[in-house]
């Protein structure tokens, strides 16, 4: 009853968004209007998505590390739908670096870039054995010496494996941090550094999941649903996508489109229902290239 209650008011979300009158020419913002602007669109993030989190299943830093790692250009439902059979396979770092290279790449397939994947999670899985006694580094400064992991990745298992404050520039952060104005920048470690300088460290991990919730759901590339977006009097983008409530509401994505999220085993609180198991193949329901998060070496 409690579940059914909370996909309810998930799915309700969204109806409360305030549309915006017709655009006036704005004024120059200052840097202080702007930051508080910003925090402020932090703030009803964290209303609209109380329960944000990482959309890749894993139990321990290994598996996100890896799961990230075969994120990029995929979506992480593909990626959850994947790794089942991955870490059943090769648990531990140990195991995946003994992998026959050619079984690795036919087990993450489905995930694109499979070659360059499994270059990447041999080469990872040695340096863990041979360097860090099995165990995936708690330092960013680590991390960044294994193969296949950038700075955003780094901060994807910081953040969600170690509780360290980091901010994950994806797609979606860049795309949302440039229409909320908080940054013109295109580099994502550019993006980063404007964007760490706006919002106190403790909210760096929690941020970075609500900005990727809302661009998943509601701010998307293409067509974004401002006319169902609770923070649209607050966006100077306003207007780039569907302005009319009723037709954004359709554009409106997993638990707020009422249907399921990327997990199949989402933590407990999530509104939404859990994705479907795979069933092959190398796109999946609702797959997008460039979803997730990891980065292809």
């Amino acid at each position: 009853m409690a579940e059914s209650k909370a996909r309810k008011t998930a799915t309700k979300a969204p109806v409360k968004a305030a549309v915006k009158p017709a655009a006036k020419p704005r004024k120059p913002e200052s840097h202080l209007a702007m930051v508080r602007r910003a925090r402020k669109i932090n703030r009803e993030l964290a209303e609209l998505y109380p329960y944000a989190h990482p959309e890749l299943d894993f139990e321990n830093p290994f598996e996100l590390l890896v799961a990230t790692v075969l994120s990029a250009q995929t979506t992480d439902l593909r990626v959850n739908q994947t790794t089942p059979v991955l870490f059943a396979k090769y648990p531990t770092p140990e195991d995946m670096a003994a992998a026959v290279p050619e079984e690795l790449e036919e087990i993450i397939r489905p995930t694109g870039f499979f070659r360059a994947k499994a270059r990447s999670l041999l080469g990872l899985s040695a340096a863990l054995r041979d360097r860090f006694g099995g165990e995936v580094p708690g330092r960013l400064e680590d991390l960044v010496t294994l193969p296949g992991v950038g700075r955003k990745t780094a901060n994807v298992v910081l953040g969600n494996a170690f509780g360290v404050p980091g901010i994950t520039v994806d797609t979606h952060f860049g795309r949302l941090a440039r229409r909320f104005g908080w940054t013109a920048e295109e580099d994502p470690e550019k993006v980063e550094a404007a964007v760490a300088e706006i919002f106190p460290k403790s909210e760096w991990t929690m941020l970075s999941h609500r900005v990727v919730f809302h661009g998943r759901r509601v701010c998307h590339s293409r067509k974004p649903a401002c006319g169902a977006c609770p923070i649209a009097p607050l966006c100077p983008s306003y207007g780039e996508g569907e302005t009319d409530p009723e037709k954004a509401r359709k554009l409106l994505k997993y638990e707020l489109g009422g249907q399921p999220g990327q997990r199949l085993r989402p933590p407990a609180g999530y509104p939404g229902l859990p994705a479907a198991p795979g069933t092959g193949g190398a796109a999946g329901a609702g797959a997008a290239a460039g979803d997730g998060q990891g980065e292809v070496a």
